[in-house]
């Protein structure tokens, strides 16, 4: 440990004394649950930083005051064309917006060709997997495989809007694919590891694709996930459209091979040529389908655009991550099966001339600090992960960030979910030494790019506050009628009242479903976000949860998020997620399944726990906020990518059998103790 990584961590320990007694006072005197504290940017940070206050009032005045001609000058400035577009915005035929319409480019040479010139042997991906292999890739080493895999495509029959099924670790072949699709014209639908093969199979035939990339296998928490095994299950007797499967060899597993159907990826690129012409593509032509996760039914594909998408990815790489591709080495956790692997991982970054880095496995291999020896090794300056990454590492203790030189870090974010504030005090005193601005960053699948998130340079920020919309995104909370509400801190529907470039095009295939899922319920100029949200005094709007996590409890509308926010500040728990059932009085009763530091009490013997923390509720938000029934796990229901399977917590509180698919679990024997069987 250095002199100054030593220094850091006793300021920070007197810190947080300091602030731990402060936060006693407040919490002896505070009814409601609020969070008054405010972090300026460091002095440091700003004078380093190409935005500024000024600057940034000026992008908003531009934005209010000629909208299209913001975007338009953006994209001109921003994005290497083949052909200008000269219409920016085209309405009428809402909501299914265009926007640069009868421009030209490809995505693929404006994350890669574009940068060979000047940042050729630069390196553009750092690899690390779980075994603790790593890779160093080059952009001009990139360009070569992204070319050479683009032209296997081709050999295999890919050509542009053809459908091309993605099913991958989390390794730089996973990119090296999605750029190749790009490249070519063929639209990829990536879709995540850790699903089924019965959820990988409805999405094949919802695209019609006609080739799967996938691996052998991939390494994940110390075992191999079966990939091409998953695959043939998902193949078999069904998804006739497919003509391919492309096999990595990751792991060396032993697969079963069907002749003439797949093919060694190493044997399709053998003797490919190296070099690739872009295929031009209109703006407007699609450049993936992504599904939202944990859908019902059938699949939902979201479908995204070429230039407005790319247009998105850069702009907040730019404005919330304030990346210097020069000094940094960035770092987004998310898997690109997920949107935040497409738009911070696969595509951002490269768009901008960034080294990135990826890691195949799971955050506590072999231990909960394989993160932060991460950041150590690697001198990794921007973190963003998810809360819930957070809170599970949180849970593990301080020792293990504190064996490790974190100083290299000037930046770190949150995404996929609102996060606790006590979790954002830790995230901003043990993991930032107090340094680090935290980009709190609100935005979906949907939207393709960050919409609301603070400017870190100029935003001050609240620990559990995803601050205020980005330049050009227009976002209002309505009430039930769509009217605007412009009191502090009451709740509504979070809306964005005008269509931005990232913004989705239709469902895949569907677009009634598209028009009545995001512009039912307020008309074709409002996009509904499915959250509640209130604006409290000072502009800043807080994410309360999905509206059918709102609760109604005799007759009292309460935030999820709220109560849970509640529960993690109490010192004896970890995590906690909260769920409505049904009550023959109130309408609904508040549930709570919590994670507590430390040993799990066994039934029976929780009984003063449960009071201590019914209690607490009531003094930090209020008695109609205690939750009637608390249940005790160690652990919540988590994808492998760290998503909370609140439909299955749900299911759990009204006693439902399951009947939704848990082999995405990343622990499905949780169950039973979420059931109180265990």
């Amino acid at each position: 440990m250095n002199l100054i990584h030593f220094l850091n961590k006793m300021l920070q320990i007197c810190n947080q004394i300091t602030q731990e007694l402060f936060m006693s006072e407040v919490n002896t005197i505070e009814s409601t649950l609020q969070e008054n504290r405010l972090f300026e940017p460091s002095k440091g940070f700003v004078s380093n930083s190409p935005m500024n206050a000024d600057a940034l009032a000026s992008l908003y005045q531009k934005a209010e005051e000629d909208y299209e001609g913001f975007w338009g000058d953006l994209a001109r400035k921003e994005i290497a064309w083949v052909k200008p577009f000269t219409k920016t915005l085209d309405e009428s035929n809402a909501p299914k917006f265009t926007w640069f319409e009868d421009g030209e480019l490809n995505v693929s040479y404006n994350c890669i060709d574009r940068h060979l010139v000047s940042s050729q042997h630069k390196t553009a991906i750092i690899f690390e997997g779980e075994r603790g292999d790593t890779r160093y890739i080059t952009y001009g080493e990139l360009a070569e495989e992204v070319n050479k895999f683009a032209n296997a495509l081709r050999a295999q029959g890919v050509g542009k809007g053809d459908r091309v099924v993605i099913y991958m670790p989390m390794i730089p072949e996973a990119v090296f694919a999605m750029q190749a699709c790009a490249r070519i014209g063929a639209i990829h639908s990536v879709v995540f590891g850790g699903f089924s093969a019965e959820a990988l199979g409805d999405r094949i035939e919802d695209t019609q694709a006609k080739v799967v990339v996938t691996a052998d296998g991939g390494y994940r928490a110390g075992r191999i996930v079966k990939l091409k095994e998953n695959v043939d299950k998902a193949l078999a007797n069904r998804c006739d459209s497919v003509k391919k499967v492309i096999v990595l060899n990751r792991t060396d597993n032993d697969v079963i091979w069907q002749e003439g159907r797949d093919i060694w990826w190493h044997e399709a690129v053998a003797n490919m040529p190296t070099e690739c012409k872009p295929m031009v593509m209109k703006a407007e032509d699609p450049l993936f389908i992504l599904y939202t996760s944990g859908s019902t039914g059938k699949p939902k594909g979201i479908q995204h655009s070429s230039a407005g998408y790319l247009l998105g990815s850069i702009m907040t790489m730019k404005w919330v991550f304030d990346v210097r591709p020069e000094h940094d080495i960035y770092w987004c956790t998310a898997d690109v099966g997920w949107i935040t692997g497409h738009s911070y991982v696969a595509y951002g970054p490269l768009a901008v001339g960034a080294t990135m880095l990826m890691y195949e496995g799971a955050p506590t291999v072999p231990d909960a600090g394989r993160f932060w020896k991460i950041i150590e090794d690697h001198k990794v300056t921007t973190f963003y992960t998810a809360p819930t990454a957070i809170r599970a590492l949180m849970k593990s203790g301080d020792d293990y960030p504190n064996r490790y030189d974190l100083s290299s870090l000037r930046l770190l974010g949150t995404v996929g979910e609102p996060i606790n504030p006590e979790a954002w005090m830790w995230y901003h005193n043990v993991i930032g030494y107090e340094n680090c601005p935290i980009v709190d960053t609100w935005w979906q699948t949907e939207t393709g790019m960050n919409m609301i998130a603070p400017i870190p340079s100029v935003t001050p920020t609240k620990p559990g506050s995803c601050t205020r919309p980005l330049p050009g995104i227009m976002a209002a909370i309505v009430d039930e009628e769509g009217h605007e509400i412009t009191q502090p801190n009451q709740g509504g529907y979070l809306v964005i009242k005008k269509p931005w470039p990232a913004m989705l095009r239709t469902v895949w295939g569907d677009d009634a479903r598209y028009k009545e899922t995001y512009f039912s319920l307020f008309g074709n100029d409002m996009y509904i976000a499915g959250d509640n949200a209130r604006r409290d005094e000072d502009g800043y709007i807080w994410i309360m949860g999905r509206v059918d996590d709102v609760l109604n409890v005799s007759g009292h509308r309460l935030g999820t998020m709220e109560i849970e926010s509640a529960l993690v500040a109490h010192p004896k728990v970890a995590e906690a997620a909260i769920v409505g059932r049904p009550h023959d009085i109130k309408g609904e009763s508040v549930m709570a399944f919590v994670v507590p530091k430390g040993n799990r009490p066994v039934q029976g013997d929780d009984t003063q726990l449960i009071q201590e923390l019914r209690d607490w509720v009531a003094d930090q938000i209020g008695p109609i906020a205690k939750p009637d029934v608390i249940r005790f796990s160690d652990n919540l229901p988590k994808t492998r990518s760290g998503k909370i399977m609140r439909r299955l917590l749900r299911q759990i509180a009204k006693g439902e059998a399951i009947n939704q698919d848990t082999s995405t679990l990343e622990n499905e024997d949780i169950i039973k103790q979420l059931q109180g069987k265990a």
